[in-house]
């Protein structure tokens, strides 16, 4: 059995186009999770679903969809999520170099590095010798206006409440990773370190970097310490570098993913927000927890 989840995002989900998905599917029960937001639809697996021809449908009314093995746990135990562009609404070291003039340049490659264009690595040094001689408050002064990804407090705080860990895990800065976990309740964090002294960013960040292999690596480190099987983990990223974290999951979700990741992952989130990941583990609006 499959279950497939439709979410609404700026328009209601009529129920005659739920009658069109129910032509393109096996359908054996519906149940609306919100009234015109979201509604699972649990499928006999009969009949082959044809993805392609279900987003075109979807497509002009905005609506997410999520296919899912009907016997994986539906709640998830484990939260493994990227930050920047997923969490929050920026790309932190992008906003970072605008103080100095250097956004645009420095953009472009992280525009590069998320489509799989450049190495991630070579990349990322590349952006940190840029910042030589920035002052370290000017962290401390970004921190403070860090704008939140809509959704990314209530996924949290519901997924918490319901006993889950969770786990940032970035190739961007501890500096931001922290701050982040704290203000969302996320239990765990990891980010590449930023080397200053005397006050200021010497352009240099503390090896190994963490990339794409470093985040499926703590994927599994979490997976094993809590004694979890694929299907209990849900994982989140927008960029390449966090394709092989969304394979590991059971439920491995793009959010406004580069078209990259798009073309390689099952779930993605193109239009709605992060509570979009709730309603696809089949929670209620009443049990969702309000930030």
């Amino acid at each position: 059995m499959k279950i497939l989840t439709l979410v609404a995002s700026d328009q209601p989900l009529q129920p005659d186009l739920l009658q069109q998905v129910r032509a393109l599917v096996d359908c054996i029960r519906v149940e609306w999770l919100a009234p015109q937001k979201a509604v699972e639809m649990h499928l006999a697996g009969e009949k082959e679903l044809d993805r392609a021809a279900l987003a075109a449908l979807l497509a002009p009314c905005r609506i997410d969809h999520f296919l899912q093995d009907g016997d994986a746990p539906r709640r998830k135990k484990l939260l493994i999520s990227d930050m920047d562009a997923t969490l929050v609404a920026e790309e932190t070291l992008d906003e970072l170099s605008a103080s100095i003039g250097l956004k645009d340049k420095i953009a472009a490659i992280t525009a590069r590095s998320m489509a799989g264009e450049l190495d991630f690595h070579e990349a990322l040094r590349t952006r940190i010798d840029m910042l030589r001689g920035l002052p370290e408050s000017a962290i401390g002064e970004h921190l403070q206006h860090l704008p939140w990804v809509v959704g990314a407090r209530e996924l949290v705080a519901t997924m918490v409440a319901d006993g889950a860990a969770t786990v940032l895990v970035s190739g961007g800065f501890t500096c931001f990773t922290g701050a982040v976990a704290e203000k969302l309740g996320m239990q765990y964090h990891h980010g590449n370190t930023l080397i200053i002294k005397d006050g200021v960013l010497t352009g240099e960040v503390h090896e190994p970097i963490l990339g794409r292999e470093a985040k499926l690596e703590f994927l599994h480190q979490y997976q094993q310490q809590y004694g979890l099987q694929r299907g209990d983990i849900l994982a989140i990223g927008d960029g390449a570098n966090d394709l092989e974290m969304l394979r590991a999951a059971g439920l491995g979700v793009g959010f406004h993913p580069k078209e990259f990741l798009r073309r390689q992952v099952e779930n993605s989130i193109l239009y709605g927000d992060l509570t979009a990941l709730l309603y696809a583990q089949g929670y209620r609006t009443e049990e969702i927890i309000s930030s």
